[in-house]
């Protein structure tokens, strides 16, 4: 008898009798973190002698999260995710090994992923259109002219192999769309019950982790490797604990919330390590918000940031439309094996931080990095001091020494780089476009995106960004003419809902049209600024701004002549379009006039708490969710459905 067959057992479901291997049947299992268990069950499961031996098993059981020996054991991951950038060349090697098979005189059929492997089409559009009622449209074409052959490639694989499923262009993006609908919590195979983890070919993959799904994002070899039914090779984890408790305070959101977070874990250094969050800050916090929490462990340096399976967990499977007999079956699963959330319970962590989320404030993080987060009431002076320390810009005073001065990241002193170098009242540069002329200026909102999964994911942020859309229109506030706007949601839910509280014609009212359904701006597919406020920016090396929702603000990713980009929540993000400088104090100075001449603050605009939870409870529904994913592998628009799959089991 092994372990394995010690610890197998039948646990009586609603989806009848399954098999599961018990963590209760390995001694000292009961104490471990929650994503130690997950990796010891997949051992225990697999346990073959070879790959997966009961050595693992034992150095897991006897895990020490305070003197984490250096122990290389395998994991296998349930399924994979892709995208289309990173996905592509997976699939091109599929096809490559059918083509030898081929020619060494074998079944070419034989060659498909061995695990459940779901791409979505995410990354190719573009914000070339914006603004406009036809953007979605025009996106959507352009996409299709420019990634014709890529798409009629995808379309193939989707019937040539068994196991790999593709999510069309104009659905979501993937770690949305695995939130909202792929994912299970717990899995199924041959009758066999055992807890979802994945990997995939992107950083962010770590969203899932929210809903107490293990899964990271890797290298495209490694997820090959994965999808051929070979298990990831990793050390035994360093499990930092995350404590959170207390509530947010009036007027702070769920991505101020990440962004301290960010802060924080980057401080304390999580890089190769696991972090879990407890604390009886989880016992009100949305699944969204965790999810949002999560999405960003890459740019606090975590593998993982994990959220254990509660009530939270199961409701919102319930929410997005998830079969009520599998979310029976994850509540009896994860209580038998010691891996639904119990407050209180002591775990040891190889180290402990702790928040009080009553202490977090709204802010921003820029203008380079995630981690540098700023406090919105800091952040004009803090905008001055980049302005010239970062940038180069300074008073004429300072000028005649400027040139021999470069910034902490290294670019170019200011007049060896073209940096304008200006004075602090400097009137701008005069610009003409769609008809209005304006002065642009240094710290000039030029993009405003509603983006990334990041944000998008979360009802409460949408919904708050929605209502200062409509708050502002009431009292006659319009975006400035240089700004450009963008709505980006991950997943055709959001467009539902915002409908359902009648805010998408009041996001639309101030130019955030829906531009597209995947990462545009988020990840430097921005598109074209208006070329008047291009050619201005370039000529006068101004230093423009961007403030997105997004989870990355790298100089030059978001936009090759916007230098500082700043990421925030979406309802900031509309804020800063109105306002259209990040030079200014949004906590004390006017935002603009109403029409009668009156300052408007941002305080005026800004939806209370409760405003924005019974908005929510009101707008989002689980007929939502069940329709629009109904049949999410056939959408994609007469485009997609208009490509007709070349070939048969070869390329």
């Amino acid at each position: 008898m092994t372990i394995r067959d010690d610890a197998r057992a039948t646990l009586k479901t609603p989806l009848g009798d399954k098999t599961i291997y018990r963590l209760n049947a390995v001694q000292g299992a009961e104490n471990l973190p929650y994503t130690i268990k997950i990796l010891l069950e997949s051992i225990l499961r697999n346990l073959d002698g070879n790959a997966f031996s009961e050595e693992d098993v034992k150095a897991l059981a006897a895990y020490d999260a305070r003197n984490v020996k250096d122990v290389e054991i395998n994991f296998m991951p349930g399924r994979v995710v892709l995208q289309d950038f990173t996905g592509v060349p997976a699939v091109v090697d599929l096809a490559a090994m059918r083509a030898a098979m081929q020619r060494m005189g074998g079944d070419p059929q034989k060659v498909n992923p061995l695990v459940p492997c779901d791409l979505v089409i995410d990354h190719s559009v573009q914000v070339d259109a914006f603004g406009s009622q036809d953007a979605l449209k025009t996106n959507s074409r352009i996409e299709f002219e420019r990634n014709q052959e890529r798409y009629e490639f995808l379309k193939w694989g989707q019937t040539a192999f068994d196991n790999f499923r593709v999510v069309p262009p104009a659905t979501g993006i993937v770690h949305q769309v695995n939130l909202e609908y792929l994912a299970k919590v717990v899995w199924e195979k041959d009758g066999t019950l055992f807890p979802d983890s994945l990997v995939g070919t992107d950083s962010h993959t770590t969203m899932i982790n929210g809903l107490g799904v293990l899964g990271w994002g890797v290298g495209g070899i490694e997820a090959e490797a994965v999808m051929l039914g070979q298990p990831v090779a990793m050390l035994i984890p360093e499990v930092v604990g995350f404590e959170l408790k207390g509530k947010l305070p009036e007027g702070a959101t769920a991505t101020d919330l990440v962004l301290r977070v960010t802060q924080l874990l980057r401080a304390h250094g999580v890089v190769g390590k696991f972090v879990e969050f407890h604390g009886s800050g989880l016992d009100d916090m949305s699944l969204a918000t965790r999810a949002t929490i999560a999405n960003m462990a890459p740019e606090y340096g975590a593998t993982c940031g994990f959220f254990p399976v509660d009530q939270h967990t199961l409701d919102y499977m319930h929410l997005s439309g998830r079969d009520d007999d599998l979310i029976k079956t994850v509540e009896l699963y994860c209580k038998e094996q010691g891996l639904w959330r119990e407050p209180g319970r002591k775990i040891n962590y190889s180290a402990d931080l702790s928040l009080d989320l009553s202490e977090v404030k709204p802010a921003l993080a820029g203008p380079k990095r995630p981690q540098d987060r700023i406090d919105l009431d800091s952040m004009q002076a803090q905008w001055h001091k980049d302005l010239a320390d970062t940038f180069g810009v300074k008073s004429v005073a300072a000028a005649t020494n400027v040139g021999s001065m470069a910034d902490e990241g290294g670019a170019a002193a200011a007049q060896q780089s073209g940096v304008a170098t200006i004075v602090e009242d400097d009137p701008g540069v005069d610009v003409e476009y769609n008809g209005q002329k304006f002065k642009l200026k240094n710290g000039a909102v030029v993009i405003a995106a509603i983006t990334s999964c990041t944000n998008t994911s979360n009802p409460g942020v949408m919904i708050a960004a929605g209502l200062v859309a409509r708050n502002a229109l009431k009292l006659g506030l319009k975006q400035k003419p240089w700004v450009k706007t963008s709505l980006a949601p991950g997943s055709q839910v959001v467009t539902d809902y915002l409908k359902k509280a009648g805010l998408l014609t009041e996001l639309e009212n101030l130019g955030y049209d829906i531009v597209g359904y995947g990462c545009t701006t988020c990840i430097g597919n921005s598109g074209p600024l208006p070329e008047p406020v291009g050619n201005a920016i370039r000529e006068h090396n101004l230093v423009a701004t961007s403030v997105l929702s997004g989870n990355r603000n790298f100089e030059g990713r978001v936009h090759a002549d916007v230098k500082a980009n700043y990421l925030a929540s979406p309802p900031l993000v509309v804020a800063y379009a109105l306002a259209g400088t990040v030079d200014i104090d949004l906590t004390n100075d006017p935002i603009g006039q109403d029409s009668e001449g009156k300052d408007v603050f941002l305080k005026d605009i800004w939806p209370s708490q409760k405003e924005v939870d019974e908005t929510v409870l009101k707008a989002v529904t689980r007929e939502q969710f069940i329709e629009r994913y109904s049949a999410v592998f056939e959408g994609g628009g007469d485009e997609w459905q208009g490509i007709k799959p070349t070939g048969g089991a070869l390329y």
